[in-house]
């Protein structure tokens, strides 16, 4: 077969220059090959460019799906702890009211609960702001919570403390009756057994009957008393004496501390007695009163007198 060969004619389009380009058939067909393998070298090339594309794509698509439902998820964590904070502050004030004391600093505002949003309009800025929010509005409410704490243990405290000096006050006022037996003669004139203003109670008891002290206090005497006979003093520390006489012997010593229901004495029929009982005075800053109102507790009128306890009885 002839060898042939080819002319190939470029001609630009101002016409007035040609460029021959002479191949022969093996060049041509070279030059086809090169070509088409330029071709395709570039399509493929492009072909794998656009699958590492897809891939990236693909890749981004799922980080973002888990970056929502991270995001989803501290969103719900945001909205329970402002519940816990709603609630912290609601329990904070209700125990501010139960002790009578005001919020320091104003009050702060409540958490809000986040308003219903689509969850695609979740952004990890808005989301960062609100968890900045509830964090600053924590730690003041935990730091008043501190504060609330100290106080609460000051303010029991001193109620504890008033407690133990009104249950102290109200164990030194004469509250019982001695004896338990009933009044056989009253405070004030008597003709039986002789004319007489009678200071305080004879109170029916048998002898030997052991008897004891109406409230807390001191004994600052025991001994004989004249018509009162064997005689027990007790001093309550806040204006009030006990007196109990006839007594057949004693139980206590002058100096010794005694508490209410405590036992003191027994009865007898010393003295100007004309048999047994108890001779029962009650003083008060010096002076005989009516000793009757105080053989079953405290009487109403005192307590009203007496600062902080009216209120708890």
């Amino acid at each position: 077969m002839t060898n042939q060969s080819f002319l190939i004619k470029i001609i630009p389009p101002d016409g007035y220059n040609v460029y021959r380009l002479h191949l022969s058939r093996t060049g041509l067909v070279a030059l086809v090959v090169a070509v088409v393998g330029i071709v395709l070298g570039a399509l493929g090339v492009h072909a794998w460019q656009l699958h590492v594309a897809e891939n990236d794509v693909r890749v981004l698509q799922a980080q973002a799906v888990t970056q929502r439902a991270e995001l989803n998820d501290i969103d719900r964590e945001a909205d329970a702890l402002a519940a816990q904070l709603r609630d912290l502050q609601h329990d904070d004030a209700a125990i501010r009211r139960m002790l009578g004391v005001g919020l320091s600093g104003g009050p702060r505002p409540a958490p809000a609960t986040r308003p219903a949003t689509h969850a695609a309009e979740l952004s990890p800025g808005t989301l960062a702001a609100r968890l900045r929010r509830l964090s600053t509005i924590s730690a003041a409410e935990h730091a008043d919570v501190a504060g609330l704490d100290r106080l609460t243990r000051r303010v029991l405290n001193l109620r504890r403390l008033a407690a133990v000096a009104r249950d102290r006050l109200l164990a030194t006022i004469p509250s019982i009756n001695p004896v338990g037996g009933a009044i056989a003669s009253g405070f004030g004139w008597r003709v039986d057994p002789w004319p007489e203003f009678h200071r305080g109670l004879d109170l029916e008891a048998d002898y030997g009957t052991p008897v004891h002290a109406a409230a807390d206090g001191v004994v600052v005497a025991t001994g004989w008393e004249g018509g009162f006979g064997n005689k027990v003093d007790v001093d309550h520390r806040n204006g009030y004496h006990t007196w109990y006489a006839h007594l057949s012997r004693f139980a206590v010593a002058p100096g010794a501390h005694v508490r209410r229901g405590d036992v003191i004495a027994y009865v007898g029929a010393t003295g100007d007695a004309t048999g047994p009982h108890l001779h029962y005075q009650v003083m008060r800053a010096g002076e005989a009163i009516d000793p009757a109102p105080f053989l079953h507790g405290i009487p109403p009128a005192v307590l009203a007198t007496l600062p902080g306890v009216r209120r708890v009885q």
